[in-house]
């Protein structure tokens, strides 16, 4: 097994000890696991502070920068988990979701929490895909 750390281009450094993909490699088939992805831009700043849809489309861009570089793509998500700051904003979510998942079935948790990580952000969404 290959293990490999995705940093996509043009991607904010972690404020922390994590990397925004881990992709293992088995020889017959690839597995991506992407941290959870805020609504953050390279500077710092919150993207659209507590704007669930807003918020939800920026973290699927990211998403979809981190499947790119470990050359995947949507269809190739299993598994979602989604923490919401207030459960309202469920259906904004589940709009922009779909149209990034175009409606795929991964295995999915959603959570309502308190807060995250930053202030103003509402939506928070992790993956794992496999190929």
């Amino acid at each position: 097994m290959k293990k490999t750390i995705i940093y996509p281009p043009g991607f904010a450094a972690p404020r922390g000890a994590y990397s925004p993909g881990i992709l293992l490699d088995f020889g017959t088939g690839r597995t991506l696991y992407a941290t959870g992805q805020l609504a953050v831009d390279p500077s710092g700043q919150v993207v659209a502070p507590d704007d669930a849809s807003a918020q939800t489309d920026y973290v699927f861009k990211l998403i979809g920068q981190i499947l790119a570089a470990a050359d995947l793509g949507f269809d190739d998500v299993v598994r979602t988990q989604t923490y919401l700051t207030n459960m309202a904003d469920f259906p904004k979510f589940t709009a922009v979701r779909d149209r990034y998942l175009g409606g795929a079935l991964a295995a999915s948790t959603l959570l309502e929490v308190k807060g995250l990580a930053r202030p103003g952000c509402c939506v928070e969404v992790e993956i794992t895909a496999a190929r």
